[in-house]
């Protein structure tokens, strides 16, 4: 799939996600909170932890994966850099298809950069 519009896209996910969690909550809730410990900052930092989770958003294949995880690296101040460079990891690792879903990512973290 490819996204023009990653806030709007962002948006509609979390309007499915609500809805979700409330058939779910229990699995949602456990969700919450391994997403939370699992970024926390150890020792890796946040940001580490965000570029990592793209990287990987991108070799599986997920949208909502590099929406969410792009906004959150621009958020724990990654650059361009070193989100190409993530990217670049999850080419080596992914082949093609990473190369496709790389570019979505840029994208997507290059319309989070302002927020």
């Amino acid at each position: 799939m490819a996204v023009s519009d990653w806030q709007d896209f962002i948006e509609q996910t979390d309007e499915r996600m609500a809805d979700l969690r409330k058939g779910i909550p229990g699995v949602a809730q456990g969700f919450h909170e391994i997403a939370k410990s699992a970024i926390a900052k150890g020792a890796l930092d946040s940001k580490t932890k965000e570029l990592i989770a793209l990287a990987i958003g991108i070799t599986v294949r997920c949208d909502g994966c590099l929406a969410y995880h792009a906004r959150a690296a621009a958020k724990f101040g990654a650059s361009r850099e070193e989100v190409a460079e993530a990217i670049g990891v999850a080419v080596y690792m992914g082949g093609g298809p990473s190369m496709i879903y790389g570019a979505e990512a840029l994208a997507a973290f290059d319309s989070f950069q302002d927020l």
